[in-house]
């Protein structure tokens, strides 16, 4: 989404007096050279018919350099007995450390990420239009990604200049006397073309050498983003269907003799667990995976070796037959830092190519995710880039704007509605109830617009139970204006339908409605029909089909964004002041530190399973 003149305002109050010094435009190579890069020549090289390459990923980090906090920062563990246990993990720190120590040992080692590097980032980050993940990608020894949609939330030549570098064209350099270089590593763009000369945005693909190994890297993002993105951001460019998109340049990779690909996709798919360390595999009914990356897994060509995947913030390692029925890995490792993958690769000298068995054979082709754990040491390095970046945030971050009485779960919530969305979606009614404000109803917020929790201990020296800006400015980083509209009850039923059907039929994207709003989601229903009709109440009287209603969302919703389209035919739009000013303004307002806000019931949408 699109940088706001508010986020600009904030970040020229910080920066005020930075020279803007001219923009380095230092192009990553189609190819990264033979002991060239970050990931390459860790180590001394052995020769032999074949050759083990340690592949590490991750994906999703969105610019989480400091620990995530509350259940956001978690992941859940199997415990041999079956019990499942919760496990800290996360923080660019850590991640670093955790890289740097899985590489020793491994001559062949290369670090690889399947997109959403940045976007709906901490204030730490996001208020420097992420440059501070982009350096600390650099320093972790990050060797290529593909893009992934929240590259484009602030437009493609925002993306571009987080590839080739230059101070930001409004805001200029953010430290004096420093010109932002860009990353190391190539951002890979093969799936968007551009509308005028037809051709990828940024390169389409790149090959990692090292003593004769070479393996080629695809990367494409998920042909569906422009419809979970702002559209300014996506203007004039194509996005093309993954799988051509990777069968042709796995082709084009072919000819010039790189037998061995990887696909970075970003995309993926929910497994039947939460766990982290779930096995995939397991042949038991209900077990596996399901979503868009089985259908992609299924039909890219066998000249792909491996595919990494994101998008859905899951984590799983399993193994998914090519068309030619070979068992092919597809990784996914969680978001925000909290895992890594570490997939091994045997590389066949003689033919070019990966040997390829089941994931959890011994042989080339097992995978297995590893926790970022927060009991090793930190990366120093990491710390003092957090320390520096976190000095220029301080003025604005530090400032307490609320307080909670526990944790309020939001991104980490299991449930269609979550304790954090009900608070944000009230906290949008009451910035546009005022006539001259909107005159809403009801307010409804999109899930993936909550980007984190509300976490009760203190991440700094705010103490337990203050939320500050910067915390406020991590659930809600796109800083959207809110836009107020008519909708009749025909049309509102449609956008809960929308909910679960069409683009959403198969994954989901429940609204986090205002108080007042009442129905019932059947989930033993399909498509539309698990909206309950006549279950529908707004302040305890039924939906009228006929009536028009005053509805409160964000810009991105209001333009149809996340499969709904039905309220881009909303009338009458007034738009009013920022999602973040108004959730920050409600945190002030309902609570004191001798009366902290109590996290919601969430109680407003009745769930049938």
């Amino acid at each position: 989404m699109e940088a706001t003149p508010q986020r600009r305002r904030l970040v020229r109050r910080l920066t005020a007096g930075a020279a803007v010094l001219a923009a380095a435009t230092a192009v990553t190579a189609a190819s990264l050279p033979s002991g060239a890069g970050p990931g390459a020549g860790r180590a001394g090289a052995a020769q032999g018919r074949t050759v083990d390459v340690q592949l590490l990923s991750f994906n999703d980090f969105h610019g989480n350099l400091e620990p995530p906090q509350g259940s956001s920062g978690t992941v859940e563990e199997i415990q041999k007995d079956g019990s499942k246990k919760t496990v800290a993990a996360g923080g660019v720190e850590y991640l670093a450390q955790s890289l740097r120590t899985a590489r020793k040992g491994h001559p062949y080692s290369v670090t690889a990420a399947a997109g959403d590097m940045v976007g709906a980032s901490p204030l730490l980050s996001g208020l420097f239009h992420d440059e501070p993940t982009i350096e600390a990608m650099n320093k972790l020894g990050l060797d290529v990604t593909s893009v992934g949609n929240h590259e484009f939330d602030e437009g493609r030549a925002e993306l571009t200049r987080l590839q080739r570098g230059g101070c930001h064209p409004k805001d200029g350099c953010f430290e004096k006397g420093k010109t932002f270089q860009g990353a190391d590593f190539p951002y890979l763009t093969a799936n968007v073309t551009d509308d005028k000369t037809g051709k990828p945005l940024l390169k389409p693909y790149t090959v990692w050498k090292h003593h004769g190994v070479k393996i080629g890297f695809i990367g494409v993002t998920l042909k569906g983003t422009p419809d979970i993105v702002n559209a300014d951001g996506v203007k004039g460019l194509t996005f093309h269907d993954e799988v051509a998109t990777i069968d042709k340049y796995a082709k084009v990779l072919d000819k010039q003799g790189v037998k061995s690909v990887v696909a970075l996709i970003h995309e993926g798919g929910m497994p039947a667990s939460t766990s982290y360390n779930y096995d995939c595999d397991s042949p038991g009914p209900g077990d596996g995976i399901s979503g868009p990356i089985t259908e992609i897994a299924k039909k890219v060509t066998p000249k792909v070796d491996a595919l990494v995947t994101g998008h859905t913030h899951q984590s799983y390692v399993c193994t998914l037959p090519d068309p030619s029925g070979k068992p092919r890995t597809v990784t996914s490792a969680a978001s925000f830092g909290k895992l890594y993958t570490e997939t091994t690769l045997t590389y066949d000298r003689a033919t070019g190519d990966i040997v390829r068995t089941a994931v959890k054979a011994r042989g080339a082709g097992r995978a297995v995710n590893h926790v970022v754990d927060r009991t090793q040491p930190k990366a120093a390095d990491m710390t003092s880039l957090i320390a520096r970046w976190n000095k220029l945030a301080a003025p604005v971050a530090d400032r307490p704007v609320g307080h909670i009485s526990a944790d309020i779960a939001g991104r980490g919530a299991q449930a269609a509605e979550s304790p954090l969305g009900d608070v944000v979606a009230d906290a949008q009614l009451e910035a546009t109830t005022p006539a001259d404000k909107g005159g809403a109803q009801l307010a409804l917020m999109n899930p993936g617009g909550i980007r984190s929790d509300l976490a009760y201990a203190a991440s700094g020296k705010e103490g337990d139970g203050v939320v500050t800006y910067g915390e406020a400015f991590t659930v809600q980083p796109f800083t959207n204006m809110m836009r107020t509209l008519d909708l009749t009850g025909a049309q509102l039923l449609t956008a809960l339908q929308q909910q679960v059907s069409g683009a959403n039929e198969a994954s989901p994207k429940i609204l986090q409605v205002s108080d007042g709003l009442t129905y019932t989601l059947d989930l033993t229903k399909s498509g539309a029909d698990r909206i309950v009709k006549d279950s529908v109440k707004l302040n305890g009287a039924a939906l009228d089909p006929a009536k028009t209603y005053r509805v409160a969302m964000n810009e991105f919703l209001a333009g149809g964004g996340d499969g709904f389209p039905v309220f881009k035919d909303g009338k009458n739009p007034l738009v009013g002041g920022s999602d973040l000013d108004a959730f920050t303004a409600y945190l002030t307002a309902h609570s004191s530190a001798d009366k902290p806000l109590t996290p919601p019931k969430a109680d407003r949408i009745t769930i049938v399973k």
